[in-house]
């Protein structure tokens, strides 16, 4: 299967360019943004398979002359190339596998504290945390849109948007149960604990996709704000939790100060979750689009991470394994997200 259109593409950042030239180009502004968007996303492709073959090319020549000369002086900076050559490859093929329809959007990420009290409350900001430093560390930007903090330890919930190119792609493969296994800090007895927390991930849809829906299948509520945001944000009903009821999914956002601007951005999230629902086909699905999932719990997880009795995060999907557990928890996923990534293209 050819993953990679070079002459479409190239075709395609064209046919962009030239849109960006009519006249009456900038006479809708979301229009517009949206056309760049695609443009910059097809360009930096091209660009990186030219920077690819450049690479290469340049690598070649300096082979080329060394054996001409018969001088290897430079045979180390030419393995050095080879090495960067390598990988950027890699890099590059793997955003090559990041084809699907929504693969280039943004990205919403849910994060629920599961089975395991304070413990997995714990266990969902911890989780918080590494998907925000591995976020940050791909050159992505990370919103808090909504956050139920508990008073003892951790989060109840979690909910982040992630925001550029490929965000969806590369953090599609993170939905489902994330096991962690440690002496727990709550234990005074220092016992070993199990616990869990779920993620639910779907991609930021455009405001304007089109999706059915009525005004009486929705409940609207209006709550506090317990976020950040200053006074008028915590004195104030600006939070939003909206309800679809005929599927039962529940979005919420308390991130911006304005009821009307969450209301707005809810309807989005709700927007993303049922074209979600859509394309699954399956009913019997609803609770992992969700991202509630029916047992967050023993069997259901899609990774293991063990601080204690030895150090290891395994991938049970992939088999990948990785020894040491703070890199990961630091935001170091790539070796987790890349098998998964290549996984997936194997099977389709």
């Amino acid at each position: 299967m050819n993953l990679f259109d070079l002459a479409g593409l190239r075709e395609k950042v064209k046919e962009l360019n030239d849109k960006q030239l009519e006249p009456n180009f900038w006479d809708n502004s979301e229009s517009a943004q949206k056309v760049i968007k695609e443009l910059n996303h097809h360009q930096g492709k091209v660009d990186k398979y030219d920077k690819l073959s450049k690479k290469i090319e340049e690598a070649n020549d300096l082979i080329e002359l060394m054996e001409l000369e018969e001088d290897f002086t430079f045979y180390d900076e030419f393995k050095k190339d080879l090495e960067d050559i390598e990988k950027f490859a890699d890099e590059f093929k793997l955003e090559t596998l990041l084809n699907g329809e929504y693969d280039a959007n943004d990205c919403i990420l849910t994060i629920h504290a599961g089975a395991g009290g304070t413990e997995a409350q714990d266990w969902a900001s911890m989780l918080l945390r590494m998907y925000t430093r591995y976020a940050e560390s791909k050159g992505f930007k990370v919103e808090i849109l909504d956050i139920q903090k508990e008073d003892e330890a951790g989060i109840k919930s979690a909910t982040l948007l992630i925001s550029g190119d490929n965000g969806y792609g590369y953090m599609k493969g993170e939905k489902g149960v994330h096991r962690l296994v440690r002496i727990s800090p709550f234990d005074s007895n220092k016992r070993r604990h199990t616990s869990f927390s779920s993620v639910d991930v779907y991609p930021q849809i455009d405001g304007a996709v089109e999706v059915e829906i009525r005004a009486e299948d929705l409940k609207v509520d209006t709550y506090r704000s317990s976020g950040a945001g200053g006074q008028h944000v915590n004195t104030t009903d600006s939070a939003v939790r909206i309800t679809h009821i005929p599927t039962g999914i529940v979005v919420q956002c308390q991130n911006e100060r304005s009821q009307i601007q969450n209301r707005e951005t809810a309807m989005n999230m709700l927007k993303a979750k049922l074209i979600a629902l859509a394309e699954e086909e399956q009913k019997e699905k609803i609770d992992d689009l969700q991202g509630n999932y029916s047992q967050i719990a023993w069997g259901s997880q899609i990774r293991s991470y063990v601080f204690q009795p030895y150090t290891l995060v395994k991938d049970h999907r992939t088999n990948t394994e990785v020894g040491d557990v703070n890199r990961v928890m630091d935001g170091d996923l790539d070796e987790f997200i890349n098998s998964y990534l290549q996984l997936k293209a194997t099977e389709n």
